[in-house]
């Protein structure tokens, strides 16, 4: 029998202590551990990224990792720039490690046997969440209650207003929940998919000679899968990083 597709989900603890004589209950969950892992290589790409040893004042030629990483720099900082408008450099820390913080954390999901951060319900919704309330609360600050006219499209027949008003509320309020809806749903989605393919096939090629050459074009179809997997990976996480820089741009300029 099959495991449930949905078992690669469930967060589990790996590390457990318990000391209840000094009040002491510490566990380490599978979540927990990719967290730290993720921020972990994140950190170490930074550093591999250095010139540590050049002379002070010399110019060098980058290494590998430094001109992989301006690369990536460079990308996400000309989107940032293209979202955001005159304010990207504020904001250009923040979405540049929140791009590769979920880039990270949907490949590591792809690894056999590993924990897919982004298909957590409380990982993906706790971003959408606290970007929805960052933005707000940064539009409040810049804008004060003048905040509130993004509510009233300008030139709304004054008996359409109370509609139009409970409407872009409801659109505005929704920004909370689709972000993370659309990743944590496309990471179980295809995981979920991989893990019954991956079954179907493993059944079907161990289960005889002729059945293991038939199992060739599945098989070949299933690679091609997780190829679309890694692809998806990369999308989510530019996906939402786009979307969080327009949010912003929204936030400073009222529009």
């Amino acid at each position: 029998m099959l495991a449930s597709p949905l078992e690669q989900f469930e967060v589990t603890k790996l590390i457990g202590l318990d000391a209840p004589v000094i009040g002491l209950n510490f566990s380490l969950t599978n979540l927990g551990f990719y967290v730290i892992l993720v921020l972990i290589v994140f950190v170490g790409m930074q550093v591999l990224s250095l010139n540590s040893n050049a002379p002070q004042g010399v110019q060098v030629v980058p290494s590998r990792w430094g001109i992989g990483l301006e690369s990536a720099y460079t990308t996400v900082q000309s989107q940032t720039k293209e979202q955001v408008g005159s304010a990207n450099e504020r904001f250009l820390p923040f979405l540049y490690s929140l791009f590769f913080f979920i880039l990270f954390a949907n490949l590591f999901g792809n690894v056999p046997y590993s924990y897919a951060l982004t298909s957590s319900i409380v990982v993906a919704m706790g971003f959408s969440v606290m970007i929805f309330i960052g933005v707000t609360v940064q539009s409040i600050a810049k804008h004060g209650l003048h905040f509130l006219s993004r509510f009233v499209p300008a030139g709304t027949p004054g008996a359409l207003v109370p509609l139009l008003i409970l409407i872009e509320i409801i659109s505005y309020i929704a920004r909370a929940f689709s972000l993370g809806v659309r990743l944590f749903a496309n990471i179980v989605a295809g995981h979920a998919l991989l893990k019954i393919l991956g079954g179907m096939i493993y059944g079907i090629m161990t289960s005889g000679l002729l059945a293991g050459i038939a199992s060739i074009l599945p098989l070949a179809i299933f690679v091609a899968l997780v190829g679309l997997e890694i692809a998806v990976s990369f999308i989510q996480a530019y996906v939402f990083f786009v979307l969080t820089a327009s949010y912003i741009n929204e936030a400073e300029n009222l529009h």
